[in-house]
C-alpha cells in the first residue's frame, strides 16, 4: 500500500512540474526559464525537482518521450500488429504527436523541441515495428527494415502534420499504410 501511495505522489509531483513548465513555456523563451521558476510554479522545492529531473533539458526530454509513447498507445490501443490498419493508426499517431504539444511554439523552442520530437517518435515507431514484425522477419531483416519502415511512416505523417497535401488526412494515411504493407510483402517475396 505504501508503495502505491509513493508512486502516486511521484506521478503527481512530476505532473505538477510539467504543468508549471507548460505554463512558463507559454510566457517565456526556454533559455530564460529557470529551475526556480518551475519549482515556484509547481509549489515544490529545488530538491524535489532534482529528485525527478537532472535539469530543464531532461524535463523536456521526458515530456517528448511521454507524448510519443502516449500518442502511439492511444491510436493503437496497445495492439501490436503489422497490418494496414495498424500502420494507418501509426501514421495518424505521429501526425497527432506533432500537433499535440502544448508548448506555445515560441521561436526559441523550434530548434530545441523539434529534433527531440523526431528522435522520440522515431524511437517509439522502431519499438512498435520491431514487436509487430517479430514473427515475420529474422532479427537481421528486422534490423535492416524496421528503420526504413519507421522513416517512411514518420515522413508521411510529418507531411500530414505540415499540411503539405490537398487530400484528406485519412486518405493520405491510408495510402501511405498501403505503400508500407505492399513494400513489406514485396520484400518478403524477394527474401524467401
Amino acid at each position: 500500500m505504501a508503495s502505491k501511495v509513493r508512486n502516486l505522489r511521484i506521478t503527481q509531483t512530476k505532473q505538477l512540474l510539467i504543468n508549471a513548465f507548460f505554463n512558463l513555456a507559454s510566457k517565456k523563451d526556454f533559455e530564460k526559464i529557470t529551475i526556480a521558476d518551475i519549482t515556484k510554479g509547481a509549489k515544490v522545492n529545488r530538491a524535489t525537482f532534482y529528485a525527478h529531473f537532472n535539469d530543464k533539458y531532461d524535463l523536456i526530454d521526458f515530456i517528448m518521450g511521454d507524448f510519443a509513447s502516449a500518442s502511439i498507445e492511444n491510436h493503437t490501443s496497445g495492439v501490436v500488429k503489422f497490418d494496414q490498419d495498424s500502420i494507418n493508426q501509426l501514421i495518424l499517431a505521429v501526425c497527432d504527436f506533432y500537433q499535440q504539444p502544448n508548448i506555445e511554439c515560441r521561436s526559441s523552442y523550434g530548434g530545441l523541441v523539434l529534433p527531440q520530437m523526431q528522435e522520440k517518435i522515431l524511437n517509439e515507431l522502431r519499438v512498435f515495428l520491431s514487436k509487430s514484425l517479430e514473427h515475420i522477419y529474422t532479427d537481421i531483416e528486422k534490423n535492416m527494415f524496421v528503420p526504413i519502415f519507421a522513416q517512411i511512416i514518420h515522413e508521411g505523417a510529418l507531411q500530414l502534420a505540415l499540411g503539405n497535401h490537398t487530400m484528406k488526412k485519412e486518405e493520405v494515411s491510408r495510402k501511405i499504410a498501403l505503400f508500407v504493407i505492399i513494400g513489406s510483402q514485396s520484400l518478403e517475396g524477394a527474401l524467401r
